[in-house]
């Protein structure tokens, strides 16, 4: 097996496979230095502002001379004087490509009366402010198969009791975009097939107003959302034993459901990538957009997110855009990122991270060229904003940052049903109602933290598996996950404390 990794013949860098040590010849070329595993040696002599390309596509510019054998890292490539702000061919329409022929998957789903299907069956509660938190958590803990397993132990069918609250709903804009996302979010998580029903608590007083963000959304009271303030209940108290009073009516209601065959086309993906290495887009990252292309064919949908971490490969996106106005909404969003971290002081190449530097990623160009290729090769049906309900099927983008939690709190209101999040570096993280599958870049990864990570794509890296290969087990575990079998991170009991809603303006 080869030291390193080509990935186009027209890169002017090679990726380790492993520890390389000075000397080793790569190419007819001998290394210079240590190379650490999955980062860059440079093939051939680069010249101080050339550029250097990786997927035959530019990942930043020469600082200084780079001799052919050398490391390229972040101490002699960047985004150059221009910040990466170079002509992209948005070429839009120029790979869409015929639909592929239907195939015909099924699962075991649980349908709801309305014809939506579960991978799922919860009872949710949320908060309207931060100020009724504690309380939705105390209702939450009292159904807890940990602390109090004789509390559902005769509801078999339902997969817990969740509360899901957060930090904001009030100080803020009452009509502001902040408060839109914030409603938007609810509503989504509120509406989710994954939960039979929903108790919705605020305290009485705040800005997100429990009648005013019914109202927005189109909801009505009924026997599977209930709502109430705790100022109207009499207390902390008061409101808990409502609340678990509400929830024990529910439960024989919920239980009465039972799995049963489903087609795939049911099944909403929401794409994620966290803790990024230098092996993502080669091994996890291309193996889970094989599965997507799966599942497209099977008609089913997939959700690629986190806009700042696709920065500088939107053009690759606009290329597969089915209709003009697609790729417009995608690139207006681009411009709306770009003018967000200006007037925050801030700008879109703040990325890698530490520990995406460390994997081997040098410039956002870099980690967003590996991060799209979880998107697969599918035309791009829809592009929307952060939380909107996703109602087209096949590939779809929605707008959401780049912070994992909040990119997939966004992805499950929108109506993902379940996430795929891949990591080079390691991740612990689950997201209720939907269950989290994490596929591991790399073996040494998959070794050291099997107790987090759902499927080993190092395999790719190792050459005892090709792309193809694992996005079929890929697609497989969907299948498997959604019919009933438990993540990793659903053993460990994530979930609850991952809802993060997006928050944006003036905390005031």
């Amino acid at each position: 097996m080869n030291p390193f990794i080509r990935l186009h013949p027209a890169d002017d860098v090679l990726i380790a496979r492993s520890q390389l040590l000075g000397g080793t010849v790569v190419e007819n070329i001998a290394v210079k230095g240590l190379i650490p595993p999955g980062h860059k040696v440079a093939t051939r002599a680069i010249a101080t502002g050339e550029p250097v390309r990786r997927y035959n596509q530019i990942i930043g510019f020469a600082t200084r001379v780079i001799a052919a054998g050398e490391h390229v890292h972040t101490h002699n490539l960047d985004m150059g004087p221009d910040k990466g702000d170079f002509a992209r061919d948005y070429a839009v329409g120029a790979d869409v490509k015929p639909e592929p022929m239907k195939r015909e998957a099924t699962f075991m789903g649980i349908q709801r009366e309305d014809g939506r299907v579960a991978t799922r069956n919860y009872i949710g509660i949320l908060s309207s402010v931060n100020c009724s938190a504690t309380a939705a958590r105390a209702i939450a803990d009292h159904f807890s198969r940990r602390s109090n397993p004789a509390a559902l132990a005769a509801f078999p069918n339902v997969d817990g009791v969740v509360a899901l609250t957060h930090g904001t709903g009030c100080g803020m804009d009452t009509e502001g975009l902040g408060m839109k996302l914030l409603e938007r979010t609810l509503s989504g998580y509120a509406t989710h097939a994954n939960f039979w029903g929903v108790l919705a608590i605020g305290l009485g007083c705040e800005a997100n107003q429990l009648k005013a963000w019914m109202a927005h959304s189109r909801l009505v009271e009924g026997d599977t959302l209930k709502v109430f303030n705790i100022q109207d209940t009499g207390g902390t108290t008061k409101t808990v034993a409502k609340g678990i009073a509400l929830i024990e009516e529910m439960l024989p209601r919920a239980n009465a459901v039972q799995r049963q065959p489903c087609s795939a086309s049911h099944i909403t993906v929401g794409l994620q990538c966290g803790g990024s290495d230098g092996y993502s887009g080669i091994s996890a990252n291309p193996a889970l957009g094989a599965a997507v292309d799966l599942l497209v064919a099977h008609g089913g949908t997939a959700i690629l997110s986190e806009t700042p971490e696709i920065y500088g490969a939107e053009h690759l996106l606009t290329r597969r855009a089915v209709r003009p106005e697609v790729a417009e909404k995608l690139i207006a969003r681009i411009k709306w990122w770009e003018h967000y971290t200006a007037i925050n002081e801030g700008e879109m190449n703040n990325n890698p991270s530490p520990g995406n530097k460390a994997g081997g990623l040098t410039t956002i160009l870099e980690k967003s060229l590996g991060a799209v290729a979880k998107g697969g090769t599918s035309n791009l049906q829809a592009v929307y904003e952060y939380a909107e309900p996703v109602d087209s099927h096949g590939f779809v983008y929605m707008d959401t940052p780049g912070y994992d939690p909040v990119s997939a709190t966004g992805q499950v209101a929108g109506g993902a049903n379940l996430i795929c999040f891949t990591t080079g570096r390691g991740s612990a993280y689950g997201c209720a109602p939907s269950p989290s599958l994490k596929l591991s870049t790399n073996t040494a990864l998959w070794q050291r933290q099997e107790d987090d990570m759902d499927i080993n794509c190092g395999e790719v890296v190792d050459g005892t598996a090709s792309v193809a290969e694992m996005g079929q087990r890929i697609f497989e575990m969907i299948l498997a996950t959604a019919s009933g079998t438990q993540s990793k991170s659903e053993q460990h009991g994530y979930g609850q404390s991952e809802f993060v809603p997006w928050q944006v303006g003036a905390v005031m």
